[in-house]
């Protein structure tokens, strides 16, 4: 049996519908929302390089280089806030952070 877009396609879907779903069932811990939304860029990732296998083009893995080196930036960041938070407030639940509103 050989792989088409179509599998690769829905495989990227379920892992979209996934973070959607573990971001909204879970509102209330940091680490965890970090994880879908990272989850959800690996998702689209996943589509970029199955549409460039299949029409062999290489703009969609070069996309993907850009993608993940924005992610890998934006986790880097996202984490450092996160420590900063618990180091000042000792927990890291999303409805008790109140001191971002501006």
């Amino acid at each position: 049996m050989t792989l088409s877009l179509g599998h690769f396609l829905s495989l990227g879907a379920v892992l979209f519908a996934l973070s959607v779903v573990g971001i909204f069932l879970n509102r209330k811990n940091l680490i965890v929302l970090l994880m879908a939304i990272e989850l959800m860029l690996l998702a689209v990732n996943m589509n970029f390089v199955a549409f460039a296998h299949f029409m062999n083009d290489l703009h969609g893995q070069v996309f993907v280089f850009f993608i993940l080196t924005v992610a890998a930036a934006e986790s880097a960041i996202g984490l450092a806030i996160l420590v900063l938070l618990f180091r000042n407030r000792s927990n890291i639940n999303v409805d008790e952070l109140n001191t971002l509103k501006g």
